[in-house]
């Protein structure tokens, strides 16, 4: 059963997972400046809570809203729409 006024899901690109259950995602939408009618790109980062630690950063995922879990978190994930890529740091090696 859905609870009404929790009804936005979004897709977007984590960008940081360094916080426990909680991962950071980027959302990039496309608008029209009102007088020079040219696209911008404008960006919102949401913090969304994933209990299983599941999310990298790369990864698009899917999320919705729900009730405030913290201060700024206000949004769960619902599933891992597609996996990133990843880099390992110690298998980078420097150009020479």
């Amino acid at each position: 059963m859905e609870k009404f006024g929790y009804n936005k899901v979004m897709i977007g690109t984590v960008v940081s997972d360094k916080m426990d259950k909680t991962i950071s995602v980027e959302v990039k939408r496309r608008v029209m400046h009102p007088k020079y009618k040219k696209y911008l790109t404008r960006r919102s980062v949401f913090k969304v809570h994933d209990e299983k630690n599941e999310a990298k950063t790369g990864d698009r995922v899917m999320f919705k809203e729900t009730r405030p879990l913290s201060k700024t978190k206000r949004f769960k994930l619902v599933k891992i729409v597609m996996k990133g890529k990843r880099f390992d740091s110690e298998n980078q090696t420097a150009d020479k």
